[in-house]
């Protein structure tokens, strides 16, 4: 009748084992099983030729004792991942898979991704192959997510839209296809947006202006196309949109509402209109690049001497007419101006040429470039481009200058920026300007 007293003390001795392992996580078997799991299934996705000697992988070996979260002292295990927390029964777990850029190749959908606590994965300069798997939605704490520079193909998936915590997407690099996913919108997290280099098209989604912390967007060199959307993230710092196929007009309140905004590269694309004023009185634009498009006109702000950011200035390589505009020399913090290879006419202002030979009004930065090549303009060289030209204290060795391809009524070879002398036959000039040249 004794028997029944040993069931009690064996569930007491259960509870106190227990109750030990929660508080002594040394006392764990090491590394959880299920992250051990997944980093097996990512070496055995791996292509085994691909797997050099010396590299991260290569030290992953799962047949001895060591353990992988535990191996400090150990050949094995050596690098590619980091293990900073510990769970409930005290077992260690991934917080960090970074592989070296050793060449790898494979597929990522092969493994389950069940790494729950891993706050970083970072797979980039790689040659991993194939779709960006929907399985990345398991890693729900997941806050850098990097895949640049790979052989991914196909959509990107609206499963990396469940990572509520990602914080940084870099999926530049690969051939992706198909549009950018309006559920990225949902990151309200995302600070750092990198898709560039792919084969993205489609529009870029009006969703993203929900992302209210996004600091840095590049979508350069896809076949995005459709117009720029009216409204961008409030907190942009950077766009880079360049060699791409967006079209249309620039909308002023587009980037009135982009107030943060210091970096604008929308290059090579399809854009036509006018430069809207707005950007040269923006609060914080410091470098604008609208280069290789179709604008044909400068809309001009209020004043003259308008309150500026801007350091660099490139509008070259469209099709603007008119004269230079003066309100440009009267941007006080603007070094670099390219105003290049468009179908500006008149005189040279005397006040770009004040800019560059290093008499700007007080206050002013040099005029450290000045690029008016591939014009239509005319006239005489102002005098404090001549002083300049011909050395004695503001040579080519500190200012670059371009006259080249212009319809000047002098432009002698002496001169560094006279580009050996070539300007546009009379023909020419006179076919642009009728009969009669100015």
């Amino acid at each position: 009748m004794g028997t029944p007293d040993l069931a009690p003390a064996s569930v007491i001795l259960l509870l106190l084992s227990t109750q030990l392992s929660l508080l002594l996580p040394g006392a764990s078997a090491g590394t959880y099983w299920g992250d051990v799991e997944v980093l097996k299934q990512l070496k055995n996705a791996l292509d085994p030729s691909s797997v050099s000697p010396g590299s991260c992988v290569a030290s992953w070996d799962f047949a001895a004792a060591a353990d992988p979260c535990d191996a400090l002292f150990s050949d094995k295990f050596t690098c590619g991942f980091r293990c900073d927390a510990t769970d409930g029964s005290g077992a260690s777990r991934l917080t960090e898979l970074a592989l070296d850029q050793a060449g790898y190749s494979g597929p990522l959908a092969a493994v389950s991704w069940d790494l729950p606590y891993l706050q970083t994965l970072d797979l980039s300069g790689n040659y991993f192959a194939g779709p960006i798997p929907a399985s990345l939605s398991n890693l729900t704490q997941l806050s850098r997510l990097g895949l640049s520079r790979n052989s991914l193909s196909g959509p990107i998936p609206d499963s990396v839209s469940s990572l509520s915590s990602l914080g940084e997407l870099y999926l530049d690099g690969n051939a992706l296809e198909g549009s950018i996913p309006s559920s990225l919108g949902n990151l309200t997290n995302l600070t750092r947006l990198e898709v560039q280099s792919n084969k993205l098209s489609g529009e870029l989604p009006a969703a993203l202006s929900s992302l209210g912390s996004l600091l840095y967007l590049d979508a350069s060199d896809n076949a995005i196309s459709g117009e720029l959307p009216r409204a961008l993230p409030p907190s942009l710092v950077q766009l880079t949109m360049r060699n791409n196929a967006l079209e249309g007009q620039l909308a002023p309140e587009t980037f009135q509402l982009a107030s943060s905004l210091q970096v604008l590269d929308l290059s090579g694309n399809r854009i036509a209109g006018p430069v809207p004023s707005a950007l040269f009185t923006h609060p914080s634009l410091q470098q604008l690049t609208l280069s290789s498009n179709g604008f044909d006109s400068i809309q001009s702000p209020a004043s003259l001497f308008p309150e500026s950011e801007l350091i660099a200035v490139d509008l070259s390589d469209n099709r603007i007419m008119g004269l230079l505009p003066a309100f440009l020399a009267g941007m006080p913090r603007l070094s670099a101006l390219a105003l290049e290879n468009n179908e500006f006419s008149g005189m040279i202002p005397t006040e770009y040429a004040l800019r560059a030979a290093a008499q700007p009004a007080q206050g002013a930065a040099r005029l450290e470039r000045l690029m008016l090549g591939g014009n239509y303009l005319m006239g005489p060289i102002p005098g404090p481009l001549l002083g300049l030209g011909q050395g004695g204290g503001g040579g080519e060795e500190e200012v670059r200058v371009s006259l080249a391809g212009n319809c000047l009524y002098r432009c002698p070879a002496r001169f560094f920026f006279c580009q050996g002398g070539d300007q546009r036959s009379a023909a020419e000039c006179k076919s642009f300007f009728g009969p009669v040249i100015p």
